[in-house]
């Protein structure tokens, strides 16, 4: 009966060896070249706005379909900083470049999305100046394989938990035509 038990133990932790751990291996490799992949779409996508000054239709569409593309389902997360023109009217002779005089007010996600979708004039296009700021954070909102058997294992259950994600900001350095 000792032996026995022994055997099926040994067996039981040989299997976990061999099937368990390799499966984990494999899937948190999967899980660090979808995040690659993001961080490398997400730079892209935001180093186009930063040089062309403007975000049409076209490309948050494409940047959003090649996130697919990845198998995971994400969040895309847009914000616009926006160089005021007149932050105030006080100083006539400031410029852009002078310490502590820009003020910048911010533009979301849903914002930018209506702008994008709406049907007015610049619907297709929202379109930055020379000083603006972009931000762009993806996370991904599915569970992924390595996640179920990391929360498995080790008891890590959370709806906060992403293991993919990136982000990417940068300054406009091109008025939007």
């Amino acid at each position: 009966m000792g032996e026995t038990l022994v055997t099926v133990t040994a067996i039981f932790l040989a299997a976990i060896l061999m099937f368990v751990f390799p499966l984990m291996t494999v899937s948190e490799r999967s899980d660090d070249i979808s995040e690659l992949n993001v961080q490398t779409l997400t730079s892209q996508f935001v180093d186009n706005i930063k040089s062309t000054g403007k975000l049409t239709l076209t490309n948050y569409d494409n940047f959003v379909q090649s996130l697919g593309a990845t198998g995971n389902t994400y969040d895309v997360e847009l914000e616009f900083k926006i160089l005021d023109d007149n932050p105030g009217g006080k100083d006539t002779g400031s410029g852009l470049d002078k310490i502590g005089e820009n003020v910048y007010y911010s533009v979301y996600t849903s914002q930018i999305e209506d702008v994008l979708y709406g049907s007015g004039s610049s619907a297709g296009q929202y379109k930055l100046k020379e000083g603006d700021i972009v931000s762009v954070n993806v996370k991904n909102t599915n569970t992924t394989i390595s996640q179920m058997l990391r929360n498995f294992f080790y008891s890590l259950v959370g709806n906060d938990s992403y293991t993919i994600a990136a982000s990417s900001s940068g300054m406009v350095t091109n008025t939007g035509k």
